[in-house]
């Protein structure tokens, strides 16, 4: 199992976090009730922030969730606050440390569940399923669920929203959908991973004590600012061969934007040379648009590019670095067939995006048998169609979609989306912070692909490069929304945000 690199940081799945419970209790030996006392502390202080005034109802499972939503239900009535504690299910079954703290409530003990006794509380805990949960969720917890995410309550949820599946995001029945949620030791994948990301709204992870090392190397971590620190730079001995060479293929009648804006992208994030391969009938027109670019004109038939024009881009690709295949490119047949052929023989690291993408829909194999590195860029409907499915089905499966993707095309595959996912074929999982609303607007794709282009021309490891090009291409979206709003923001808009985002890590 590879170890995931030191820019990436850890998001243990449900296993992992009950093996390192586990080790933390039973090899360091840290009581499990000193470790649910500090989870309850946390969840309590985050109640506080989130709803400073009113009351609160607390609805607790059997297990270890509801012990810590007993503990944060004594602490908050320790500070003088109104709280209901409401159990799904009958006292006489809780065990451990559950039990433990459930009896150390004061005031009023725990009472059977009724709906009616959220109305008018400030606030919520749901405290019913833990990290444990996968599937279906059940009655009792079925109807408490649905009852939460009806209150006129701000819901705060326990470790994870109960009906969200921890290890994946994936949520196969009802799930609460939470305002914040308090989660323990290290944040969990499913809480970063939609559809579970939407259930979580904001996530504070709490220190519960559990020491640094232990069993298990997670494989999915958040993407951190810390991702760009090893992007090449240009130095005084630099030139612009050095800097990179990136060959951009696509464009066609009516989407001579696309390759335009890859290109321009690929020069703003630092590529010292980029080549424009587009149909020769639209030359000026994309010429028109690039001053620093150079171009290539390849054989088309009424703007669509043939397949005849792959032989001249793989004599240029013998003196280039890096190819973007895609943008712009068209769905006719001759397009097609000429982005199959390039994929196939273009002996560079390639990003593979747009129609340049759906040219292998169903055939998603063939890439497997690429010499060299290749990054995929879909969005959902993209996936779906390069793995014969639906666009539903990949929304309800991220995870486990890209990581499809990754292995059948030996390629890492970047699944676009607030939660953007980068997976790479041994199972390693980059998930985006998102934040980046603005980026919501068309052409932004491309200048993502040009991005990713260029780091891949500076011979940048390409799980890297593209986790990377995500963290830079979000960080331009949020700096071109803070100077014009993020309703306004258009590609271009994006591509001149790109060197100040490759700067600062403030972005």
């Amino acid at each position: 199992m590879a170890a995931l690199p030191d820019w990436l940081d850890r998001l243990p799945d449900a296993g992992e976090q009950r093996a390192l419970d586990e080790w933390a209790i039973g090899e360091r030996g840290i009581p499990g009730l000193d470790l649910m006392e500090r989870a309850g502390t946390g969840l309590a202080d985050l109640v506080g922030e989130v709803a400073p005034s009113g009351r609160i109802v607390v609805v607790c499972g059997k297990g270890n969730n509801g012990g810590d939503g007993f503990v944060a239900a004594r602490l908050l009535r320790e500070r003088g606050r109104e709280v209901d504690v409401l159990l799904l299910g009958d006292v006489e079954d809780l065990r451990g440390d559950a039990r433990a703290n459930a009896e150390r409530l004061p005031g009023a003990p725990p009472t059977p569940f009724v709906a009616s006794v959220l109305d008018g509380a400030a606030a919520v805990i749901d405290a019913i399923l833990g990290t444990g949960f996968s599937g279906e969720p059940r009655e009792p917890a079925v109807g408490a669920i649905t009852a939460i995410n009806s209150a006129a309550a701000d819901v705060i949820a326990c470790d994870v929203p109960s009906g969200v599946d921890a290890s994946t995001g994936e949520v196969a029945g009802v799930a609460v959908r939470a305002r914040a949620t308090a989660t323990f030791h290290a944040a969990k994948p499913g809480l970063w991973i939609d559809p579970g990301k939407t259930r979580a709204g904001d996530v504070r992870v709490i220190d519960i004590g559990i020491p640094d090392g232990g069993p298990g190397e997670p494989q999915v971590g958040l993407i951190s600012d810390r991702a760009t620190d090893e992007i090449p730079r240009r130095g005084r001995a630099s030139n612009k061969f050095a800097a990179g060479s990136v060959l951009v293929c696509g464009g066609s009648l009516g989407l001579t934007g696309a390759p335009s804006m890859a290109s321009e992208a690929a020069m703003r994030a630092g590529a010292g040379y980029v080549t424009a391969c587009v149909p020769s009938s639209l030359m000026l027109i994309v010429g028109s648009h690039l001053l620093e670019v150079m171009s290539v004109a390849l054989p088309d038939t009424a703007g669509s590019l043939e397949a005849r024009g792959v032989e001249q881009v793989l004599e240029r690709a013998d003196r280039a670095d890096s190819m973007v295949l895609g943008p712009g490119l068209g769905r006719e047949p001759e397009a097609q067939e000429f982005a199959r052929q390039l994929a196939r023989y273009a002996p560079v690291p390639l990003v593979l995006d747009a129609d340049g993408l759906n040219a292998h829909a169903g055939s998603i194999e063939l890439l497997a048998e690429r010499e060299a590195a290749t990054v995929l860029t879909p969005h959902a409907g993209e996936l779906a169609r390069l793995l014969e499915t639906d666009t539903e089905s990949i929304g309800a499966r991220r995870l486990e979609s890209a990581r499809l993707a990754a292995r059948e095309a030996q390629a890492i595959v970047l699944l676009k989306g607030d939660d953007t996912l980068v997976a790479a074929p041994d199972g390693r999982v980059g998930v985006s912070r998102g934040g980046a609303p603005a980026l919501a607007t068309a052409g932004t794709g491309d200048v993502l692909s040009g991005v990713i282009g260029a780091f891949l021309g500076k011979k940048m490891d390409p799980f890297h490069a593209a986790c990377s090009g995500v963290l830079v291409h979000a960080r331009a979206g949020r700096l071109a929304a803070q100077e014009i709003g993020p309703e306004g923001v258009i590609a271009s808009d994006v591509i001149a945000a790109l060197p100040r985002a490759l700067a600062s890590r403030a972005a």
